[in-house]
């Protein structure tokens, strides 16, 4: 029987596989640049003269920015042309990449950076929205599994990247190489990008655009600023309150709104919402352990950046070849069971974390942080396909945009809960400056051991991620809610 010719909304058929090839090299180059400037950070200070605060603000404002214009991305989406969409956010994206390669200043390179967040901001979900549409229920999870190879994959090679190209080129390099990709992706979207998403004419509320940017960009910001200044810091707390009250204030407006560009009514699919918790606590597992690994191995094993960023990309290996397997296997068997055993490897792989010292082989490391990375592909992509099934086709692209939304909250949370344990309990066991006079080397041996306490405390953390995110796996469908996505 011959297999059903695709057409786009036009009723023009189209070549599937040319338009995900586009979409998968132009995303990789997009979700690269939240972790390529990772081992670059001392490189950019020598260079504009910059403290290690001003400097963190590339990474800091990129993630504020991505942040914002996530939740836009869903009213972007259906408001215009699925091809010029993508093609005018990957010339944003182009323009601000070449900006930062050239950039004469730091001001300049900050700028570039915001300009590529707000291009990824729109990319990210557009392409989890057009994989979901162009293949049926039945096939997403396959479809969902190449895009988690694209997502789990380039931001965890960005580190190791970034210190080999810093230390065999210059930083302006890591957005030179860049360019021309970007650029080809942008011919290759202009002559095979279709438009596969439905439009329609929705109002923009520039209110709710405000009260999102300010109430997602405040949270964003409060929680980023955990790790220098602390829980306790005014501007930490500021932040966090300003951002829940703006937010709660856009929860209610959009709700009486009949056309909302962002509807939370998606909550009210039970298995929606909890699929989205699972898949924060899962990102909160994998990011907080993400950073504090390379820290571990740079302060206790002396590695250099490079070499550390380096333990992770077999992990990273490992997440790109499962995530397209998993997903095949959740088309077959449901989400459940494979969240139930990955939940259930990522927490055991978790908790050796807890037992490190400074004599651990680094090749213990890096298998444990494979199966870590083995348990997490496959519980990503599964439950969110899972849940994004669930919903019907309409609501697809507002539940793309909720779901990153609360994952990249999920992601600054756990980052800075882990870091403020890492930091609190090591400062509670640091010995005293009397020990320093005294006797320097037995303050050295007791210093090492406070700051392996504080990473100990951090890995139980996340084994508690691992933990809750197991008992909630009990409560998914069996089925991959197929028969019920698509539903008008």
């Amino acid at each position: 029987m011959a297999k059903e010719q695709v057409v786009d909304i036009h009723g023009r058929p189209y070549r599937r596989g040319l338009i995900v090839a586009v979409l998968l090299v132009g995303s990789f180059c997009t979700i690269l640049n939240q972790t390529i400037l990772a081992t670059a950070f001392p490189a950019l200070m020598k260079a504009f003269n910059v403290s290690t605060s001003t400097v963190q603000w590339l990474t800091t404002g990129f993630l504020m920015v991505n942040g914002i214009m996530i939740p836009v991305s869903s009213y972007l989406n259906r408001r215009f042309s699925t091809k010029w969409l993508y093609f005018i956010a990957m010339c944003i994206f182009e323009a601000g990449t070449v900006t930062a390669w050239l950039a004469p200043s730091f001001s300049v390179l900050l700028i570039a950076r915001l300009i590529q967040a707000s291009a990824v901001g729109i990319t990210m979900p557009l392409m989890q929205n057009i994989m979901l549409t162009i293949y049926p229920p039945n096939e997403r999870g396959a479809a969902m599994g190449i895009n988690g190879m694209v997502i789990g994959l380039a931001p965890a090679i960005g580190p190791t990247l970034s210190g080999w190209v810093i230390d065999n080129f210059t930083w302006r390099d890591l957005f030179g190489m860049i360019v021309p990709i970007v650029a080809l992706v942008i011919v290759l979207a202009f002559f095979l990008m279709r438009d596969v998403l439905p439009n329609s004419k929705p109002e923009m509320d520039w209110y709710s655009l405000v009260f999102s940017s300010i109430g997602f960009g405040s949270m964003l910001y409060g929680f980023s600023e955990v790790g220098d200044r602390g829980w306790t810091s005014p501007v930490v707390i500021t932040g966090i309150i300003i951002g829940d009250i703006f937010v709660a204030i856009l929860v209610h407006r959009q709700s009486q709104l009949s056309s909302p560009f962002l509807d939370f009514s998606v909550f009210k699919t039970p298995a929606f919402l909890l699929t989205t918790v699972l898949s924060s606590i899962v990102m909160m597992a994998m990011v907080s352990v993400e950073m504090v690994v390379p820290l571990y191995l740079q302060i206790i094993h002396g590695m250099s950046a490079f070499h550390s960023g380096l333990t992770l990309l077999c992990g990273a290996l490992m997440m790109g070849i499962m995530s397209p397997i998993t997903g095949n296997l959740f088309d077959r068997y449901g989400a459940r069971r494979l969240a139930t055993v990955g939940m259930f490897i990522l927490a055991c792989g978790t908790v050796p974390f807890a037992f490190l010292n400074r004599d651990t082989p680094t090749i213990y490391i890096v298998v444990l942080y494979a199966v870590r990375m083995f348990g997490i592909s496959m519980v990503m992509m599964p439950v969110t396909t899972s849940g994004m099934n669930a919903l019907p086709m309409k609501m697809i692209p507002h539940g793309t945009a909720v779901n990153n939304t609360v994952r990249q909250v999920a992601t600054s949370v756990g980052t800075a809960i882990m870091v403020s344990v890492l930091t609190n309990v090591t400062n509670a066991h640091r010995p005293t400056h009397a020990l320093l006079v005294r006797n320097p080397l037995e303050y050295k041996i007791h210093m090492i051991n406070a700051t392996l306490s504080g990473y100990h405390a951090a890995f139980w953390f996340a084994v508690g991620f691992a933990v809750l995110g197991l008992a909630l796996t009990t409560l998914l469908s069996s089925t991959n809610n197929a028969e019920k996505g698509g539903a008008q």
